[in-house]
């Protein structure tokens, strides 16, 4: 049963959101696939912010026909904006990872410059967490974040990578270390970098197998400045508001890779009731229809660990508390993700890995990179069994 955890209200604003995804969105699906068109990404962006979908987490500004707008409709948004394709989703998803940090944490002056541009769909942000050294391990992060009392100013230095929207976003939230003789880990700020600051530099964009059309790079400061007033919270505190963000990301990458699960399985799930081998349909194969039953138990597992993780967040659970069910949303929705895109093209055949018989081989090339962003399958594991195992320290 599908949609089991879900409200009346939610499964209309699917249906509202399903409906102004197809609109806007599949129209210009190849011309982000085919033409790495960010014109086009840009141009959907700005039409849900003119919709209202980027302040689903934010009551105080949304204004649309939800009475309790929260991450559960933020979630609804990435699972149907991926179903159509992914590397758009991961553009929205970004935006909202800025946006939420700006929201609960910047000054009001920062707020108000920023915030309204980016939930109404003009601005594009991005997060810079990742560096050559410092992936899941944000232990060993190197960017360094001084404060020069003199001018009140904070000079960043570093490089980071893998970082959405690299180059064409409007403003970036940056994380580094302000204390360097804190314990690895601590000791961490995070401020606010816009678009143009002089130093600011994007030295290279990656060519990925999967998700074209978003733009992901490096980042690097070269003694970039910004006012006292760019910091995010108090000084080292950041780690405690990254926290908070990866919570966040893991749940509404939960979404992600739920939406990419059921595109992939509705592609099989046609194929396996229309394509005919040796006198009969290939669904009444035991090979096929196993891994169509085994699909869609995963697809069940995987909306209710994701919603279940969304409504524990709407319900005010948050940091340590909320850790655990959003690393096993993140967990079992991208790997499920994964499991029924390889399914899919096996089920399918040649006609699986042929751009020309449809979606499938994208869908495989969009789907891998589910386990690794947002932190790997093998973090959100440890995430789990540290919440399971409290009387032990676990060794990475």
């Amino acid at each position: 049963m599908r949609d089991f955890l879900l409200a009346e209200q939610d499964r209309a604003f699917r249906a509202e959101v399903r409906d102004v995804l197809r609109r806007e969105l599949l129209p210009r699906a190849s011309a982000i696939e085919d033409g790495d068109d960010w014109d086009a990404i840009k141009a959907v962006v700005r039409a849900l912010g003119e919709a209202g979908y980027l302040k689903l987490m934010f009551a105080d500004l949304y204004r649309g026909a939800l009475a309790k707008p929260g991450l559960t409709h933020a979630t609804l948004l990435s699972e149907e904006a991926a179903y159509i394709n992914y590397a758009f989703e991961t553009t929205i998803a970004t935006a909202l990872s800025c946006a939420y940090p700006l929201h609960r944490h910047a000054t009001a002056p920062i707020r108000e410059h920023y915030l309204p541009d980016i939930v109404e769909g003009r601005m594009v942000g991005a997060i810079c967490v990742t560096e050559p050294d410092a992936g899941s391990d944000t232990s060993r992060m190197q960017t360094k974040i001084e404060f020069d009392a003199a001018r009140r100013e904070y000079v960043i230095r570093g490089l980071k990578r893998y970082i959405s929207n690299a180059g064409v976003a409007d403003v970036y939230i940056v994380y580094g270390v302000t204390d360097p003789s804190a314990p690895p880990g601590k000791g961490l700020s995070a401020v606010v970098v816009p678009g143009g600051t002089p130093g600011l530099t994007f030295p290279r964009r990656y060519t990925f197998m999967g998700r074209r059309g978003c733009v992901v790079g490096e980042v690097a400061f070269d003694r970039c400045r910004v006012p006292a007033d760019h910091l995010l919270g108090d000084e080292n505190s950041g780690g405690r508001i990254m926290v908070g963000m990866f919570n966040f990301e893991r749940i509404i990458l939960g979404g992600s890779g739920l939406g990419v699960a059921r595109s992939a399985f509705d592609i099989a799930q046609a194929h396996a009731q229309t394509r005919e081998a040796f006198g009969e349909k290939i669904g009444c194969k035991q090979l096929v229809w196993s891994q169509i039953a085994d699909m869609s138990c995963r697809l069940d597992a995987t909306e209710l660990l994701t919603y279940r993780a969304a409504k524990l967040y709407d319900s005010g659970v948050a940091g340590k508390n909320l850790m655990k069910p959003a690393a096993m949303a993140k967990l079992v929705a991208t790997e499920t993700a994964t499991y029924c895109a390889d399914r899919t093209v096996q089920i399918l055949g040649g006609d699986g890995i042929t751009k020309e018989f449809g979606r499938a081989e994208q869908i495989y090339r969009d789907a891998r990179a589910l386990p690794i962003v947002g932190g790997t399958s093998e973090m959100a594991k440890y995430l789990i069994a540290v919440a399971d195992l409290p009387s032990i320290k676990l060794n990475l």
